[in-house]
């Protein structure tokens, strides 16, 4: 007798069901979306992928000239263009897991209507894309730290690179669950969404991307960067690359500790909305 298979499409589930044996089932559709992603963003574009590392190199020169130039920030020893373009690499694969998936609901509206298929793929596939994106930039990056190396005014902490992965699955799933409450939130109060572009942008300076950590020095508002959960990590990213970085323990707990709590509250919200964002989005 042949066996079959059924899939059952109910509204009831619990709100921590990720269903992850279902998202496995569905990998090849993840790999889609993450071309999809890549082919939509660079469409009808001249220079095309190019723009991935014209971006990092122009928005880096630019900093080396405000910041490093007329405000004369230091860089604790750093060449000023690793420090940007490594600040540039990582901050810029955080927020656009956060981004992209801020506008999950309302970006793929017209699929979810359509056909079924476990929706927590889509913001999945959007961190797999920012992870791409990241690799590439960091060709740059590797290229100028490697030079600088040579040099003699780069010493990387190399032990410390093993902690590369870690932190890059810690900064996407903290992007991926904030931006799928924000995701949530924006199918019935469309206002938040034009405040995301402008938060993510400020969320940047109060973030040691354009200036170290040290900078601040024993002042009051450095513990206000402390407790700003991306901090930690981007610093143990700079300590790790660039030889250079405030690493603080509690810090860094409490960074994964947030993390863990935005992504679980994230699911749990996604799974509620997911239901009935076709009634209001």
């Amino acid at each position: 007798m042949e066996n079959k298979h059924y899939t059952l499409i109910t509204a009831e589930h619990k709100f921590l069901d990720l269903k992850l044996k279902e998202v496995w089932k569905y990998r090849d559709l993840i790999v889609l979306f993450t071309k999809r992603y890549f082919t939509v963003q660079y469409k009808q574009t001249v220079l095309g992928p190019a723009w991935l590392f014209l971006n990092p190199i122009i928005s880096s020169l630019i900093y080396c000239f405000i910041f490093g130039g007329i405000a004369g920030m230091g860089t604790d020893g750093i060449p000023q263009i690793l420090f940007y373009m490594s600040g540039n690499a990582i901050w810029g694969y955080f927020s656009s897991c956060l981004n992209n998936n801020a506008n999950t609901f309302k970006s793929n509206a017209h699929v979810f209507g359509k056909v079924y298929f476990p929706r927590l793929t889509v913001p999945i596939s959007n961190v797999f894309a920012s992870v791409i994106k990241f690799g590439i930039q960091m060709i740059l990056t590797v290229a100028f730290l490697v030079f600088y190396c040579i040099k003699g005014d780069v010493h990387p902490n190399w032990w410390a690179l093993c902690f590369l992965p870690v932190i890059l699955i810690e900064l996407g799933l903290m992007g991926m669950g904030l931006g799928i409450i924000i995701s949530s939130l924006t199918t019935k109060y469309r206002d938040l969404s034009v405040l995301v572009g402008f938060g993510v942008q400020l969320w940047m300076y109060i973030t040691p991307i354009v200036y170290p950590l040290s900078q601040s020095g024993d002042s009051w508002y450095k513990y206000i960067l402390l407790i700003n959960p991306v901090t930690a990590p981007v610093e143990l990213f700079r300590y790790a690359l660039l030889g250079q970085g405030t690493v603080q323990l509690p810090y860094i707990i409490f960074s994964v500790v947030f993390t863990m709590v935005v992504t679980i509250l994230g699911i749990m919200i996604f799974n509620k909305v997911e239901k009935t964002f076709m009634d209001t989005v």
